[in-house]
């Protein structure tokens, strides 16, 4: 190597070109990379200054000092101290926080230590909650900790991936995991499984040719990605890019870098704190005006001020909030749904658009025969799925195949078996696969026909085979019978096979071959979507010379039938998919995979049944930068994605969210994670790649799009609790502000004590809220349309029903108040019987909360024996409290006769009346409209 070669490899290295072949582009600037599956392997070679012999030992050090190890950059999972500290990042607390400043500021210690009390709890619910979640994730980065067969020196070596650098020759064979990008320059029938990468369900046959330079990542067949899996085969690779310059390392790059929607729930609160700060600030202005006007002194006016603040501002929700999550997080646990975010659940149930993965997600990502046809053109539908031999084949309308289709069935099967490379087994009780993906599936199929593939292999002799490569597309095996003659099993492509042919196997025997009907049939299965082989089998005339290829030995095939494979969608995905159209939800189909399969699954399930709402990665490209208008309304109109690169996937979720939907993004490989992290909820799949699961904000582990759709029931269930209790706290809030504005306007004295409220919002209405959020879930919460983005926690209904309920106890307690003063009761016992008859509305309110659209007496106590159990508890409390003397002296409060007690218990219950009418009035409404 000269010194020219030198400061060329030096200025073209891996890591100063980012990757091994992308052209990567933002939208301001375009950076064009070394495009390796274009070039020819001496010059390959010369820059990466490396040869067929590999490394030499010391020069692999230089460079693995120079590129550092072959690792994604660590990004560590969050501490304690982090965790506690998301648990404060909500608008609430901080006006929590404002209002217990102020509560110190004028030396309201007891108010001050009430409001820092509930933080702290909500705190350590949160806290606790996030942590066990964490715990319960996977964690990242261990896609790379591999060892591998480096060839150094002209020596084979194994070590660790972490060492291995840009030039390294990498072994390849059939199980291994591939450490790094490469370029293959050697391959024998090598497969490769990219799922992870590009989604494709099929494993990928790998040549050692030169391609063009614009060549798809997808269809480049002469490289090798980090973190793919080597099905079948041998072969041999240079490396190109280690670490973060690999495609993975783009990807996860791509993923820190993105920034990442917020969720719902954090929207509407944020919106809901606003509107409460402004209520809460125009009310202590009204309040300030008149009481000053009175000639109320200044400081006595920072005190009603605070005390109004304390009454305004729901100081139990962010505890309702995190409990009402909680609870749904627990439930989604049950249903195999791990939440790592607190808000995600919510999120979740607010979704307007899911946008899915194909592979693993919707379909079980195992190749399965879906279709079997015997010539001239009989059918044979074949069920059961994934690589067990469980199922049975029957014909098209169901009836059982007659003994003679069952021995051409037999024929088929018994030569796909001989050609084939695969093994299925059982293992404690466990089926086990290993090999190529369709050699599996044929294994599978052969088992449903009725024999047993093991028995034939072990009567089989093989005397040569043909190994399966996409260049000649088809595979053979020749094998001596008993006789002592040669026969010759193949299996491969339509244009591969038929060539030979001479008869094909009918219900008549041997008969001509009929080129142009099976091509017809076959064209008929591709355009269903289905992966199609062909089977032949026949005698080889003569020896089988040193070349064993099929145009060499010109056997006499007979052609046995086509057998269509398809990756089968999981049983209960039909019904979610509906269930979300039912729920208003739209289900949009994000894949790597070919656009017929996709259009074929998407058809099946009901997400689309036209070409024109179908779009590939290649128009997407046409379509220019995704900022333009033409982009965007383009994409609103598709409901299938086909071939389309993980950058592309992000692109498609960020004009989602851009256009105003909440997105739940479902996904499990490396290919998913940038548009995980962009959507406003991103689910990962449990037997995903750790990339996808540490970027999402929930686990699947059960793989299932049902157990999504369970996610979203809980999370509408969680909402509804959450506005439950935001319902009952901010009512009540209210009417205490009507209350205290009122007795200001009259000229009477202050109604409660900051305390007293304090006592009121957070102990026995907190308490209530807390049990109001263990809630079940209401009749047909599936069946409701999504919220509109732009709705805020109250919408329409909720404002009525706060105002109405606001009003009624507010306006029924100020006439109590000023009662119980025009009657002579002393301030001090006025007020102590003032907030009973607080407490006993509060008790009563609860009920109405506990639906927005039935009647309280037409939802069952079995929903929520939490809150009948939590109404008594805090009422006898409240009475306990009244006769502890300690108690009395903090809330300045004694005890009340039964008489007076029942009297405030007949007046509290007329919140109930005034709902209830208000319930059954609208009903009445809307039945009329």
């Amino acid at each position: 190597m000269d010194q020219q070669d030198l400061e060329e490899r030096r200025s073209n290295s891996p890591s100063k070109e980012r990757s091994s072949e992308m052209t990567t582009s933002d939208s301001h600037t375009k950076k064009t990379t070394t495009s390796w599956h274009s070039l020819e392997n001496e010059v390959i070679f010369r820059k990466l200054a490396t040869s067929s012999r590999g490394l030499e030992p010391e020069e692999a050090l230089i460079r693995l000092k120079e590129y550092g190890k072959n690792a994604l950059p660590e990004r560590k999972p969050p501490g304690m101290a982090e965790i506690i500290f998301h648990q404060f990042k909500s608008p609430l607390i901080y006006i929590l926080l404002i209002a217990a400043v102020i509560s110190l500021l004028l030396d309201d210690f007891k108010d001050a230590g009430f409001i820092f009390l509930v933080v702290i709890i909500n705190a350590v619910i949160g806290t606790i909650q996030e942590w066990k979640a964490e715990q319960s994730a996977t964690h990242l980065q261990t896609i790379l900790k591999i060892m591998s067969r480096v060839r150094r020196g002209g020596t084979e070596i194994k070590i660790s991936a972490e060492e291995i650098v840009p030039g390294d020759i990498i072994l390849l064979e059939s199980g291994n995991r591939i450490p790094a990008d490469l370029r293959i320059f050697r391959a024998t029938n090598l497969t490769i499984d990219e799922s992870l990468l590009t989604g494709e369900s099929d494993a990928v046959q790998k040549t050692a040719g030169i391609l063009k330079e614009d060549t798809p990542v997808s269809d480049r067949y002469n490289m090798a990605y980090a973190g793919s899996t080597v099905i079948t085969g041998r072969g041999c690779g240079v490396v190109t890019a280690t670490g973060s310059r690999t495609e993975v390392g783009m990807i996860a790059r791509a993923v820190t870098e993105t920034e990442s929607a917020k969720p719902p729930l954090l929207i509407r609160m944020e919106d809901f704190a606003q509107k409460i700060g402004i209520v809460v600030i125009v009310a202590s202005c009204i309040m300030s005006v008149i009481a000053l006007s009175q000639g109320t002194a200044p400081i006595e006016v920072f005190f009603l001020a605070v005390a109004l603040v304390v009454s305004a501002i729901p100081e139990g929700l962010p505890v309702g909030v995190t409990v009402a999550l909680s609870i749904a997080s627990t439930r989604m646990a049950r249903r195999n749904v791990i939440v790592r975010r607190l808000s995600a659940v919510e999120s979740l149930g607010s979704c307007t658009t899911i946008a899915t993965d194909k592979t693993g997600t919707l379909t079980v990502n195992q190749q399965t025969a879906r279709m079997v046809l015997l010539p001239p053109g009989d059918y044979f539908e074949v069920s059961g799925e994934g690589y067990t031999p469980e199922g049975e084949i029957k014909k098209e309308k169901g009836a059982s195949p007659e003994t003679k289709e069952i021995e051409r069935l037999q024929k088929l099967a018994l030569a796909a078996v001989i050609c084939n490379e695969g093994t299925l087994f059982q293992e404690d009780g466990k089926w086990v696969h290993h090999g190529d993906a369709i050699d599996v599936a044929f294994l599978a199929l052969a088992s449903k026909t009725g024999i047993n593939p093991e028995e034939i292999r072990k009567k089989v002799k093989p005397v040569a085979e043909v190994p399966f490569e996409s260049e000649r597309m088809y595979a053979a095996v020749y094998y001596r019978e008993d006789s002592g003659s040669i026969r010759v099993a193949v299996k491969g492509a339509m244009e591969a096979v038929l060539p030979y042919c001479t008869a094909m196997n009918t219900a008549e025997g041997k008969v001509p071959i009929d080129s142009d009907a099976l091509n017809r049939e076959l064209n008929s299965l591709m355009e269903k979507g289905y992966r199609v082989l062909v089977v032949a089998e026949g005698p080889v005339p003569g020896k089988i010379g040193e070349t064993p290829e099929l145009d060499s030995v010109k056997p006499e095939l007979t052609f046995l039938g086509i057998t269509a494979f398809i990756d089968p969608l999981r049983p209960d995905v039909s019904e979610a998919v509906q269930t979300c159209k039912k729920a208003g939800i739209d289900v949009i189909m994000i894949t790597g995979d070919h656009p017929k399969t996709a259009l074929a699954i998407a058809g099946e399930l009901g997400i689309t049944h036209s070409k024109e709402e179908m779009l590939t990665g290649r128009e997407m490209e046409d379509l220019g930068d995704p900022e333009l208008p033409t982009f965007m309304t383009t994409l609103e109109k598709i409901r299938v994605f086909a071939r389309v690169t993980p950058v592309q996937k992000m692109q498609i979720v960020d004009s989602l969210v851009r256009r105003g939907h909440f997105v739940a993004v479902t996904g499990d490989g490396v290919n998913d994670a940038p548009a995980l992290r962009r959507a406003n909820i991103g689910v990962a799949m449990g037997s995903g790649t750790d990339v996808a699961k540490d970027t999402s904000s929930m686990i699947v582990t059960d793989d299932t799009f049902s157990s999504i759709v369970a996610g979203v029931e809980e999370g509408r269930i969680a909402y509804d609790n959450i506005r439950k209790v935001s319902l009952l706290l901010v009512s009540t809030g209210l009417s205490e502000v009507i209350l205290f504005i009122l007795a200001l306007f009259i000229g009477l004295p202050v109604p409660l004590l900051a305390v007293q409220l304090l006592w009121l919002n957070l102990v026995t209405n907190g308490i209530q809220g807390v049990a109001l959020a263990f809630e079940a879930g209401e009749p047909g919460v599936m069946y409701r349309k999504p919220r509109k983005p732009e709705e805020g926690v109250f919408n329409d209904l909720m404002v009525k029903e706060t105002l109405i309920s606001g009003a009624t106890i507010g306006i029924i307690a100020f006439a109590a108040w000023a009662w119980l003063l025009w009657e002579g009761y002393e301030e001090t016992l006025a007020r102590n019987s003032l907030l009973l008859l607080m407490v006993l509305f509060e008790n009563f309110h609860v009920f109405n909360c506990r639906s927005e659209y039935r009647s309280a007496f037409r939802v069952p106590v079995r929903n929520n024996y939490f809150l009948v159990i939590g109404v008594i508890l805090m009422q006898g409390l409240h009475i306990f409290s009244m006769h502890i003397p300690f108690m009395q002296e903090l809330l300045s409060i004694s005890p009340v006769s039964f008489q007076s007690w029942f009297s405030f218990f007949i007046i509290a219950g007329t919140v109930i009346v005034v709902m209830e009418i208000f319930k059954k009035i609208r009903a009445t409404r809307n039945r009329d409209m």
